[in-house]
């Protein structure tokens, strides 16, 4: 039972769950003072966007968990590596929730630019560490370089993903209820892209975002635990 406990302490601490446990605690906590000192319920948002959030990284940890049980059946790592695909914008999406800063009465300003701190760096994070445990498993798969295109073809689904959700309007779940209008959206925007120049800015520059912090934070030799 404590070798047990030993190992599921150690996968946790390498793949942060603490520290995300941590920041999460601290993201809710100064969303409550607000609630306190405003008396009102603004930015409850934050609260779905970044459980959202946790969706894709628990689905790594459950994806390491079972590629590690059954390394060879491939094919059973299919429907839950799209259902992480297809929530995991949601993790740096929070970023975009800084366009909701306004002055409010009964809370200083300089509050709020901490709170939307907070969640957007969970939320950054919470992916940065997902898609790490991901590319894990693709390159204990299919090799080192196989994993880097990987990580550059998830950024760069993000960013799109990132678009199609705070300008769009689209939802992860979307996906499975209305795909063709999701699709038609993305063609429609392909094929006349002079004239959606905000989709590939937006798509392009989330994109780029991303994968600097995620070179940032998995290039250091602190976090390197493959």
């Amino acid at each position: 039972m404590i070798i047990r406990f030993k190992q599921i302490h150690h996968f946790f601490i390498r793949q942060a769950l603490y520290p995300m446990a941590l920041s999460t605690l601290l993201a809710c906590t100064l969303f409550a003072g607000r609630v306190y000192l405003s008396d009102s319920w603004n930015y409850h948002f934050l609260v779905w966007n970044l459980f959202l959030a946790w969706i894709p990284y628990l689905g790594s940890l459950w994806m390491v968990h079972i590629y590690r049980r059954q390394p060879r059946r491939w094919w059973v790592l299919l429907m839950p590596g799209l259902v992480w695909m297809a929530f995991f914008p949601n993790a740096p999406y929070l970023v975009t929730d800084f366009l909701h800063l306004r002055y409010s009465s009964g809370v200083p300003i300089w509050y709020d630019v901490i709170l939307l701190s907070a969640f957007a760096w969970t939320g950054l994070f919470l992916g940065i560490f997902s898609l790490r445990a991901m590319q894990t498993v693709v390159k204990a798969m299919v090799g080192s370089l196989a994993s880097w295109l990987f990580v550059v073809g998830v950024v760069g689904l993000s960013g799109l993903g990132i678009y199609l959700g705070r300008f769009l309007r689209w939802n992860s779940w979307d996906l499975i209820f209305h795909p063709q209008a999701i699709l038609a959206d993305v063609f429609t925007r392909l094929a006349n892209p002079l004239h959606h120049p905000g989709a590939f800015g937006v798509t392009l520059l989330f994109a780029l975002f991303l994968m600097v912090c995620y070179l940032t934070i998995t290039a250091s030799p602190l976090y390197e635990h493959s």
